[in-house]
C-alpha cells in the first residue's frame, strides 16, 4: 500500500469514475487503473464494482474509504510540519475563495502576496462559502477565504479580515427611491425582494436582521450569484441588500430607518492542522494592517490546538 495508490482510490471513490479521477490527478487513465489494480492486490480485496459504465465502491471499498483519508491526512500533517521547520515559504497552498472575494478583494492581496513568495503555487478553487467552509472542515483544502458564519463549526478556527457593510439597493426608478427618507419598515414590506440563495451565510445574516424587527418580506427570486442579483435589481424585479462595493450607477442604495447590516470577511483554517509557512503568511499578509504578524498568528493558532 502507498500514498499515490491511497490517493488514487479515493479520487475514485470521490468522482464515481476512472475518467474524472484521473483529471483530478493530472494522469491518465490507465495510470489510476494500474494504481488500483496494485491496491486491490495488496489488500486482497475488489474495491470497486464496474455495472453498466458506473463505478462504485465494494464492501471492502467502503471500509477502506474512512481509513484511507485518515492516513492522507495525516500524511500531509507530517509533511507540513516538516517543511516548516526550513522556514522557507513555498509549496503548494490549496485555497477557497467566493467568486465575490474573488473578484473583489483577493486580486490586491494576492499581487503583492505571490511578487514576496514566487515559490508558492497557488492552487484556487472559487466555490460557496459554505461550500469553502466544510471542504476546510472536511480536510480537503488548508484555507478558505470567505463569508464567515454566524455559528462556525466547532472544528473551524476564524480569523477576520475585511469588514463587508451591507446595503439597502433598488432600481433607480423603483418606488421606492421616491419615498422620504429614512424608509420605514412598513414601506419596505410592501415591495417583493431578491436575496441570495437560502442556506447560505449572507440570506441568513439579512433575514436574522430583518426578522428582529418583525419584517418578512415576500422573496420574489434568490440566487448565489450577487452580480446576478444586482442586474436582477437594477431591472426592478425587487429590492435587495448588497456589499456596498457593488453599488453602482445602475441601482440606488436606499436608508432604512433601524436597518444597519454587515458581513464579515476572513480566513477558515481547521483547528486541528498545522498550516504551511505559505498559508501563514498569506493570512499575516492580509492582516498586517489589523496589526497582526506572522509570530502572533502562529501562537494563536498553537493556543487553539
Amino acid at each position: 500500500m502507498d500514498i499515490n495508490s491511497l490517493q488514487a482510490f479515493i479520487a475514485v471513490a470521490e468522482h464515481q469514475s476512472f475518467s474524472l479521477a484521473a483529471e483530478s490527478l493530472h494522469l491518465t487513465q490507465p495510470a489510476v487503473s494500474k494504481r488500483i489494480l496494485l491496491l486491490e492486490k495488496n489488500l486482497g480485496n475488489r474495491l470497486f464494482d464496474r455495472i453498466a459504465r458506473r463505478v462504485q465502491l465494494t464492501e471492502a471499498g467502503r471500509a477502506l474509504l474512512p481509513g484511507a483519508r485518515r492516513i492522507l491526512l495525516e500524511f500531509a500533517e507530517t509533511r507540513r510540519q516538516l517543511t516548516n521547520l526550513s522556514g522557507q515559504v513555498r509549496g503548494i497552498l490549496s485555497i477557497g475563495t467566493s467568486h465575490h472575494i474573488g473578484l473583489h478583494r483577493l486580486p490586491d492581496l494576492l499581487r503583492s502576496y505571490t511578487h514576496r513568495y514566487p515559490d508558492v503555487d497557488l492552487d484556487l478553487h472559487f466555490m460557496d462559502s459554505e461550500t469553502g467552509s466544510a471542504a476546510v472542515e472536511h480536510g480537503d483544502l488548508e484555507l478558505a477565504l470567505v463569508t464567515l458564519p454566524a455559528e462556525p463549526s466547532p472544528h473551524l478556527r476564524m480569523t477576520p479580515i475585511w469588514n463587508d457593510p451591507l446595503s439597502l439597493v433598488a432600481a433607480t426608478d423603483h418606488a421606492l427611491t421616491t419615498l422620504p427618507t429614512p424608509i420605514t419598515l412598513k414601506s419596505l414590506s410592501k415591495y417583493p425582494a431578491i436575496f441570495p440563495s437560502k442556506g447560505t451565510y449572507t440570506r441568513e445574516l439579512i433575514e436574522h436582521t430583518l426578522s428582529s424587527y418583525g419584517l418578512h418580506p415576500v422573496v420574489r427570486l434568490d440566487t448565489n450569484y450577487l452580480e446576478t442579483i444586482r442586474s436582477m435589481v437594477s431591472i426592478g424585479l425587487g429590492w435587495s441588500a448588497l456589499p456596498s462595493t457593488l453599488v453602482d450607477d445602475s441601482i440606488s442604495a436606499i436608508k432604512v430607518e433601524f436597518l444597519n447590516m454587515q458581513r464579515t470577511l476572513g480566513f477558515v483554517q481547521h483547528k486541528e492542522r498545522t498550516l504551511s509557512n505559505a498559508a501563514q503568511a498569506l493570512i499575516s499578509q492580509a492582516t498586517t494592517g489589523a496589526g497582526f504578524t506572522l509570530s502572533s498568528i502562529n501562537s494563536s493558532v498553537k493556543s487553539s490546538l
